[in-house]
């Protein structure tokens, strides 16, 4: 199973190598957006996109309230998690 990570870009690092700088749960990490640009939609007019995220690349975009809604069911699922082991 494949599991794709929100998250927003905040900056284009590089639009020649389309690298971009995207905000993941509060981590900031350098995401290739090539799989997210086309002419209608170039690197330079990315930030602020949301993304799903999965081995470093941006695979599609999202809308914002789908992004906050996978989050907050990632974060349920890491304090599921964490109280499971702790009993």
């Amino acid at each position: 199973m494949c599991l794709g990570i929100p998250g927003q870009i905040t900056a284009i690092i590089d639009e020649n190598r389309h690298l971009a700088l995207v905000d993941v749960g509060g981590v900031k990490r350098e995401v290739n957006i090539a799989c997210i640009v086309d002419e209608d939609h170039p690197a330079n007019t990315c930030v602020g996109d949301w993304v799903l995220v999965h081995v470093g690349f941006a695979m599609n975009r999202i809308d914002e309230d789908e992004a906050q809604e996978t989050l907050n069911l990632l974060t349920q699922l890491a304090e599921l998690e964490l109280e499971f082991n702790h009993n």
